[in-house]
């Protein structure tokens, strides 16, 4: 009898430790949380899907167009409503790259005195922010018409030393332009978005005082492993987010309720193949969505009525 058991011991055994390692990955993933959203988004849809940014009816109209003239990573994404178009960072060698808003690359703007600019946002007309990660660096800088290169010796800093983890750091920025808010997401180790006020410094005539506010419960909810980008929306007042490792973007209502996703794996709102190594997003005025991804790949998305 002894004999007999051993090999269904082994089998409970094998089935016990199979079910401890999906479980360790479902929740490594969150696939749980991601699992129980789903139902809850396709049962909320007619509840926010006019008054939200409402992802899921987005479908992609550029899908892994190669930025031609640029062979570096590019990191993060901003729209600027002046120019009516896109800026981005690279790396390696640390530039600005400007981009139409089909993906055409229409200029290039070394910066001198960065070590490693993985974020850039559009504040108001010719003013950005760029993030250096590691020294945890916003920096804030002017791009006229005819700037050929940018110190970072020249411009405002604000140097936040929170929750410092060498490479893991300031990786996406978004601006609230009613109020005055710069968003900065920490990658991971944890996963957080940072609340800043009084930065960048826009009027001389009050001292220069910086506020910053975190909300970790509602960064508990966000059921991603990282954190690439920000997007902030003024119309609806919020805020996307992009994980590259959890191929996905995520919107966030006005109390930081996650309420709509977009997929970024294949098949997905019409993508042909996964996005690999999303680093940056953005929307224009019109709400189309763009994305970058690693090392030069650009994608457009746009919102279908009725769909």
């Amino acid at each position: 009898m002894r004999s007999l058991l051993t090999p269904w011991r082994l089998v409970a055994a094998f089935l016990v430790l199979l079910l401890v390692a999906l479980g360790v990955v479902a929740q490594q993933f969150r696939l749980f949380e991601r699992g129980l959203f789903v139902l809850q988004e396709w049962r909320h849809a007619s509840e926010w899907r006019e008054r939200s940014i409402w992802l899921p009816d987005y479908r992609v109209v550029i899908e892994a167009k190669p930025i031609e003239g640029l062979t570096d990573d590019v990191s993060a994404l901003t729209y600027d409503p002046d120019r009516h178009s896109l800026f981005t960072v690279t790396n390696q060698r640390p530039e600005i790259i400007e981009l139409s808003l089909d993906g055409h690359l229409i200029r290039r703007i070394p910066l001198v005195g960065f070590g490693d600019p993985e974020a850039i946002e559009y504040i108001s007309k010719g003013v950005y922010v760029i993030t250096d990660e590691r020294l945890q660096r916003l920096i804030k800088v002017r791009v006229e018409e005819n700037t050929t290169s940018i110190d970072a010796g020249d411009s405002q800093q604000l140097s936040l030393g929170i929750g410092l983890s060498g490479n893991k750091g300031f990786e996406g920025l978004a601006y609230d332009t009613v109020g005055q808010r710069l968003f900065v997401a920490k990658e991971r180790d944890p996963v957080r978005i940072y609340e800043v006020h009084g930065f960048p410094h826009t009027n001389p005539d009050k001292p220069f005082a910086v506020h910053v506010v975190d909300d970790p419960k509602r960064d508990a909810r966000l059921f991603v492993r990282d954190l690439s980008s920000l997007q902030y929306d003024d119309r609806s007042g919020h805020l996307l987010a992009l994980s590259d490792e959890s191929r996905l973007v995520l919107e966030l209502n006005a109390d930081g309720r996650p309420i709509s996703t977009l997929s970024l794996l294949r098949g997905m709102h019409g993508l042909q193949r996964a996005v690999p190594q999303a680093e940056g997003v953005a929307m224009d005025n019109d709400g189309n969505l763009y994305l970058v991804s690693e090392p030069n790949l650009f994608y457009a998305f746009r919102k279908q009525a009725g769909d």
